[in-house]
């Protein structure tokens, strides 16, 4: 774990927010000269607390109406049943996200599709066609009430 001093948790609180800001911007939000602002920010960077930055596109505005998340359950835990899961889900670009879970199932898939007819040839043509796969569990999102990609950074002050 890197550590992060309070002017540091701003920068991040501010980048997560607005990640087109330019460096003179961010320093003087953060009341430290550019040049100070720009040495943390190049730190945070080698030291991957910044993992990237991204712009965060409307799914919808882009035709991607459907949202599901998606349980799966693999017949056997062998490594090479595993193995062979993750790859596919890799290659799968309706899969935005891929959690290993505890619990009586053993993924959580996180899927944006046009509409229910894409969905159903993603499920039908792909993951039950994956090798390993033993049970699957979807729910389709009827509304979104939270969605943040920024983590509570408040937490972490010291």
């Amino acid at each position: 774990m890197v550590n992060l001093d309070r002017t540091d948790l701003r920068m991040l609180a501010v980048l997560q927010a607005e990640g087109r800001i330019t460096n003179a911007d961010l320093a003087e939000r953060v009341n430290l000269s550019p040049s100070a602002c720009l040495r943390r920010l190049q730190r945070m960077e080698s030291e991957g607390v910044l993992a990237g930055y991204s712009a965060q596109v409307d799914p919808e505005a882009v035709g991607l109406g459907l949202q599901a998340f998606v349980r799966v359950q693999l017949t056997r835990h062998e490594s090479d049943v595993i193995e062979r899961f993750v790859e596919r889900v890799n290659g799968w670009d309706e899969v935005v996200a891929c959690y290993a879970l505890t619990g009586d199932m053993d993924y959580l898939m996180h899927i944006y599709v046009a509409d229910l007819q894409h969905f159903s040839r993603f499920l039908l043509d792909r993951l039950l066609n994956a090798s390993g796969v033993a049970d699957v569990n979807s729910s389709f999102v009827l509304r979104t009430v939270k969605r943040s990609a920024s983590l509570p950074l408040t937490q972490l002050e010291r």
